[in-house]
């Protein structure tokens, strides 16, 4: 019969009703293991913000006590003792009587206050009388150098930058420099609220056109005690591209913003915010400025704080996740703190549970997806094995109608005395004959591939020469065939190679192949039975010219009932047994065989044998 590759042969309402079955259940499967899925996935959300809200409580506590904590040692700090805060402060900063004192020392640039003495205006007053309403320069010189004279070093400063302004107004530099290099040496007080040795410093920079960056290092390392404008003013007059350094320049416009606005708990300096601490009234208190970033070392939940005006002060906002807020009157806290979950990683967050309701769900798929498979495949083969029986019970019948058929006419002529000579009854009688042997072949053909499908048959293996055995099969076929039949054409094999074979086993299984050779070649002249030997093997090939065999039915054409394509298109008759029992036979004979044919060009079927003897040197095939 010809083969089919279709999965939905007959009965295709059974597979489809099959396929149909198992789609349904692998989509209830799914959904319910979806379903089951996001039911645990909601209670896990459900649980992990529980455990969100837990650890907002608790770091908002943990806050409150680390406020109170750095407000209590910050109430009795002292200014050159360690400091055992709970995080590391930016800057501390004690005010008494309006006198600043800063930790660590050196850090700000500049100051709210004026904070070093300066020389009374009225002790200078007669002298700048003379400079100025009466221009007498050199009376107002000895006046300033008479008060250069005086141990205070306020009043020796504002001695010495006046009597140096005025020897520069008489074009007299060379006695000026010395003045300015003099004032220099004074740290301890100002001039028109300038410290000393800044003016000394800022003139001789000015006169030299040298010293600046060293009056940048020093403005950028807060040498001087300036208020804010001073500062702007010399770091413009002496580093106009450079930046202003950090974090010095934010500590020292918070302590600024601090001193002008008192009471602030949050600093916004160049963008950047400064969390404030403070104890005591203005004119004496303690303050403590801090990043907000301090307050997020050691907490184990992302959260942000944020300010009354919504700006975040430190951590991430994070509105994509699940949150948690705490605003400033639930946590009792200066800011509003929004805690956020952590992104998880596609299922990092799918626990032992959900990972064992997976793998069930994917092993019941898998399992019921193979039950379907076999279950399908076992009803196809079913399907073509009741289909090839079908197709045999159909050829046998066909087989056993045509000689019965021909028995029976003929039968009827004889039995009615019909015949009109004794020529043409001879003729009917040997038909009669060979009709008879035909159907007994076939019977006994049937009965043979039983016994060996039912194992019951018993070889009787002898030593003998196949060459001589296939002669007789190819002469007794021949001498039943009509004249317009192939021939069968043996080698002359010279070898007297000897085999171990039951001859009337062997005998039929030639039958079938040299019989079927001559059936799939209509209208060629002859087939061919070729031996020759191999190694230790001897090879039987029976080969014709004729239909051919197609590459996809080679591998089904030695089981039983399977008939090719070539059968069904050239009419052969046939019960599909043949090949089946070649195969049992030769497989009894512990040899194999093998085919190799193409459509249209032939077909070659070999069987290999291990023979008794050694190999010869050379075997010659004629």
């Amino acid at each position: 019969m010809a083969l089919e590759s279709d999965w939905l042969k007959p009965p295709r309402r059974l597979l489809l009703f099959l396929f149909t079955l198992t789609l349904v259940s692998v989509s209830s499967l799914l959904w319910f293991g979806w379903k089951l899925l996001e039911q645990e996935r909601l209670v896990e959300a459900q649980r992990g913000q529980e455990r969100l809200e837990q650890a907002a409580d608790r770091i908002a506590a943990s806050l409150r006590r680390t406020i109170f904590e750095t407000t209590a040692r910050l109430t009795t700090w002292k200014p050159g003792q360690p400091s055992q805060f709970p995080f590391k402060p930016e800057l501390l900063l004690q005010i008494r009587s309006g006198h600043l004192t800063v930790e660590p020392a050196g850090i700000l640039l500049y100051y709210p206050t004026e904070v070093i003495p300066e020389a009374p205006e009225p002790l200078f007053t007669q002298a700048e009388m003379f400079e100025f309403a009466q221009d007498q320069p050199l009376e107002a010189l000895r006046l300033y150098r008479q008060l250069a004279a005086n141990p205070n070093s306020a009043i020796r400063a504002g001695a010495l930058i006046r009597q140096a302004r005025v020897l520069r107004r008489l074009n007299r530099m060379a006695e000026a420099t010395p003045l300015y290099h003099q004032l220099a040496t004074i740290n301890d007080a100002t001039v028109a609220g300038i410290p000393a040795d800044l003016v000394a410093i800022s003139e001789l920079a000015a006169l030299t056109k040298s010293g600046t960056r060293q009056l940048q290092h020093d403005l950028s390392t807060g040498r001087w005690a300036l208020t804010r404008g001073q500062f702007f003013y010399h770091w413009s007059q002496t580093a106009k591209a450079e930046e202003l350094p950090e974090p010095a320049a934010t500590l020292s416009d918070a302590v600024h913003q601090f001193h002008h606005s008192p009471g602030q708990t949050t600093l916004w300096v160049y963008g950047q915010p400064l969390l404030v601490f403070h104890t005591g009234p203005p004119e004496s208190q303690s303050v403590l400025f801090a990043r907000p970033s301090a307050l997020l070392v050691n907490q184990d939940t992302q959260f942000a704080i944020v300010d009354a005006e919504g700006r975040i002060l430190a951590g991430v906002r994070d509105a994509g996740t699940r949150a948690a807020i705490r605003t400033a009157a639930e946590s009792q806290l200066p800011w509003t703190l929004y805690f956020s979950a952590p992104p998880s990683q596609p299922g990092a967050h799918l626990s032992d549970q959900q990972r064992f309701l997976l793998w069930a769900i994917a092993v019941m798929i898998v399992f019921l997806l193979l039950c379907t498979y076999f279950i399908a495949r076992a009803i196809r083969r079913e399907a073509d094995l009741l289909r090839l029986q079908s197709d045999f019970v159909s050829a046998v019948s066909h087989e056993f109608r045509s000689p019965l058929t021909t028995m029976r006419q003929l039968s009827e002529i004889l039995s009615l005395g019909r015949v009109p000579s004794e020529e043409r009854r001879a003729l009917y009688y040997a038909t009669l004959v060979r009709e008879t042997t035909r159907l007994q072949r076939v019977v006994e053909s049937l009965l043979h591939f039983g016994s060996m499908e039912a194992g019951a048959r018993k070889y009787h293996f002898e030593e003998c020469t196949p060459a001589t055995l296939v002669r007789e099969v190819a002469a007794e076929m021949q001498s039943q065939l009509p004249a317009t039949a192939p021939r069968i054409l043996c080698d002359d094999f010279s070898g007297q190679v000897r085999v171990a074979i039951d001859p009337d086993a062997f005998s039929v299984a030639l039958r079938n192949l040299i019989d079927n050779a001559i059936k799939y070649s209509p209208g060629q002249r002859a087939v061919w039975v070729d031996l020759h030997r191999t190694g230790d093997q001897l090879a039987i090939a029976v080969r014709d010219h004729g239909l051919g065999i197609t590459d996809l039915e080679k591998k089904s054409i030695f089981q039983k009932f399977v008939r090719g394509t070539a059968a069904s298109s050239g009419n052969v008759k046939g019960s599909g047994v043949g090949l089946a029992m070649v195969r049992h036979i030769v497989d009894a004979h512990g040899g194999t065989i093998t085919v190799d044919s193409r459509p249209g060009v032939g077909s070659t079927f070999t069987i290999h044998l291990p023979a008794l003897e050694p190999a010869p040197e050379r075997i010659i095939n004629q």
